[in-house]
């Protein structure tokens, strides 16, 4: 059984230089598969559900090629790669639909903190049961993705101290969020929320793991992973997500895998460990020190995507997808985008420079894939 996955991905548009520009109201109109953020210097680009990688791999390339191109014809604009405003420009928001009210609360409640790139990751489950007890498991293994993802360590031209500066300082909303216990827990809790205005609609549930779905939160059909920032890497994402598929394809296969049952802690207990995770994994990525949601064992993020890696390769390796989970080592061994670009402004590159490199890098490594992998291409 392989599962069906998909993407939405944000991402910022801007100058060779690194100037993030807010362009998404002219691609949106342009461009069809695209979508405007509250803010106008992102867009976003959904991929449809697919099973295969090979697949998903030119999903995830097809639109980025389509939106440079236009970007061309607009004057000198590129994509720029990492999660928060690396360069400048937190200190206003740039509405990309003055009308919409649901966007005047956005920015009148959390300003730019919610102007940031990422993407999430969509995995289908059908049953809604198995998919709560997917949901409470990846939201305590949530932070192990955001160490593999991370990529926002500036913010405004500066080193934020974060490794990913978006999930250390992202509104959270609502402040708390229980490991839902079951489809009926769930609605019940969404309800109440709805009601006392703690979310101001159904897509207003900002949290590292979410239930998805049509009609939600009644029909619902797939977990959708937020936490992870923008990975730029094609391959590289596909293989945190084979990862994330793989535990997945363990969780159903075996209705024991289940925090409720196999923790020592309680489900309050387990919220505060998650919580405390994700603020490591935000400030180090694969070199912070989580506890373990299973005996409250101290280890570290990197060690625990490894001892995670060997429990499910065989899953992988079984279902055929192996070979696109094994780049994940390469991101243990040499670390992820944030890491990368701290070791250069280690070394005295600044800021800028770092970004401009990264805005390099990412088309080359496009253009390398997009020719040998997914040509022929319509030009």
């Amino acid at each position: 059984m392989v599962l069906l996955k998909g993407f939405e991905i944000e991402m910022y548009t801007g100058t060779p230089q690194g100037e993030i520009v807010g362009l998404s109201d002219k691609i949106v109109a342009a461009l069809d598969g695209f979508v405007r953020e509250p803010d106008s210097r992102n867009v976003e680009y959904t991929t449809s559900p697919l099973q295969k990688y090979e697949n998903l791999l030119c999903a995830l390339l097809r639109p980025r090629r389509e939106l440079r191109k236009y970007l061309e014809k607009l004057g000198n604009y590129t994509l720029i790669p990492g999660s928060t405003l690396s360069l400048g420009g937190s200190d206003r928001f740039f509405r990309s639909d003055p009308t919409n009210p649901y966007h005047d609360y956005i920015e009148n409640t959390y300003n730019t903190k919610v102007v940031t790139a990422s993407v999430h990751i969509n995995i289908g489950i059908d049953n809604p049961d198995v998919l709560m007890r997917a949901c409470r498991l990846i939201r305590l293994e949530a932070p192990l993705f955001l160490a593999l993802s991370a990529s926002s360590p500036f913010l405004d031209g500066k080193v934020t101290g974060y490794h990913s500066t978006r999930w250390g300082t992202f509104p959270q909303t609502p402040t708390y969020v229980p490991l839902f216990e079951s489809h009926a827990h769930h609605i019940e809790w969404v309800e109440q929320q709805l009601v006392a205005g703690t979310m101001q609609n159904v897509r207003h549930l900002w949290v590292s793991v979410r239930p998805n779905g049509d009609r939600r939160p009644y029909d619902l059909n797939r977990l959708e992973l937020r936490i992870c920032d923008l990975v730029t890497d094609p391959i590289a994402l596909l293989a945190i997500t084979a990862l994330l598929e793989a535990r997945l394809l363990q969780i159903i296969a075996n209705p024991e895998i289940d925090p409720l049952t196999q923790s020592v802690f309680t489900p309050e207990e387990l919220i505060a460990i998650t919580t405390n995770n994700e603020l490591a994994a935000a400030s180090a990525s694969l070199d912070a020190q989580l506890q373990h949601w299973q005996d409250g064992r101290s280890i570290i993020a990197r060690d625990w995507i490894a001892e995670l890696y060997d429990e499910v390769w065989a899953i992988a390796k079984q279902q055929g997808f192996s070979c696109f989970l094994s780049p994940l080592q390469k991101i243990l061994r040499e670390g992820n985008e944030a890491q990368h670009w701290l070791q250069l402004h280690g070394v005295g590159f600044d800021s800028q420079r770092v970004i401009q490199q990264a805005i390099t890098a990412t088309h080359e490594r496009e253009i390398e894939l997009q020719n040998k992998l997914c040509s022929p291409l319509v030009a």
